[in-house]
């Protein structure tokens, strides 16, 4: 099987803690050939995607742990499997590559399906389930935005197409910044914001609960530092184990069948307390966290449920 990787540069990553890596190693243990390109070397021409990248091989040396064979130009529709895995912020230039990667819908089975992935903002695809997540608004009008602070006193208010905990805040009964902040955020971008009430069981850890083809395989807690609310990793949150409760289970059970329906096959979604707060398919983490924590090999599942998908995909 010939298998690309669309991410960011490869030797960057972290390999004892980024789930691109371990979907990587897994793929190279069951014999299949590797590919990586970055984003920005994705074209597309006459209705082909190309991309330049490198065909690559994990090596597990300390201090290389990755070798990259010659640049070389190739065409996306030559592969079995591509892997949308860049991580966000969800711009336009995310959003071009889903656009191209569209073209190779009948050829090759992209991870996770590139026109959802562009039609589900983690954010917005929530809202789906009203009766799932926390009290929540996402609106540009201040006046909207007053009174839902009016309504539930402790909030949350970050920037719609965020990512890893970056531009959120809180704001408390007492805070009388909401116009200020809504004065910063509307002066550079046009976006409206998203406003939610506060849940202070976050101080408990935020959990991130791994589903595999719309099924929950595991799970694991980010606790925020002292001090903190936002318990990404990416901010200094930290990775506990932890396990599912009766209510993630029903939280899983009502989102799957439209993660399996659209074709996402690796979702990470975040659950503070009783709440689903997000639903992550653009490039979601955690793999090898909870394969430390629990001996659970999600990258085992997701590249089975792949295997099954594609013996579908070449009778179709």
């Amino acid at each position: 099987m010939k298998v690309a990787f669309q991410m960011d540069p490869i030797t960057n990553v972290d390999p004892e803690a980024d789930s691109t890596f371990r979907l990587a190693e897994e793929a190279q243990l069951r014999g299949y050939s590797l590919f990586y390109y970055e984003p920005d070397k994705l074209t597309l021409e006459d209705g082909r995607a190309i991309a330049s990248g490198h065909f690559f091989e994990i090596t597990g040396q300390e201090n290389k742990n990755v070798k990259l064979g010659p640049v070389e130009i190739v065409e996306l529709r030559d592969f079995d499997v591509v892997w949308l895995r860049q991580d966000p912020p969800f711009d336009m230039h995310y959003i071009t590559t889903t656009f191209i990667l569209d073209v190779l819908k009948s050829k090759t089975l992209v991870v996770n399906n590139p026109f959802w992935v562009r039609n589900l903002p983690e954010k917005l695809f929530v809202l789906n389930f009203p009766e799932l997540i926390p009290p929540t608004t996402i609106a540009r009008s201040i006046d909207v935005l007053k009174s839902f602070k009016e309504k539930h006193g402790d909030i949350i208010l970050k920037p719609l197409y965020g990512n890893g905990g970056s531009g959120v805040m809180r704001l408390n009964l007492d805070d009388q910044n909401l116009v200020s902040i809504f004065e910063m955020f509307t002066g550079f971008s046009r976006e409206p914001l998203v406003a939610q009430k506060f849940l202070p069981e976050v101080n408990k850890g935020d959990k991130r609960i791994i589903l595999v083809d719309g099924y929950p395989v595991g799970a694991i807690n980010r606790v925020p530092v002292p001090g903190e609310i936002r318990s990404n990793m990416h901010v200094g949150g930290t990775a506990t184990k932890t396990g599912l409760t009766q209510r993630d289970l029903e939280i899983c059970k009502t989102i799957g069948p439209a993660l399996r329906e659209k074709g996402q096959i690796f979702v990470g979604i975040d659950v503070i307390g009783e709440f689903l707060t997000e639903i992550n398919v653009t490039s979601p983490t955690g793999l090898q966290e909870l394969e430390r924590f629990d001996g659970v090999n999600a990258a085992a599942s997701i590249w089975d449920s792949i295997d099954q998908k594609l013996e579908a995909f070449v009778i179709k």
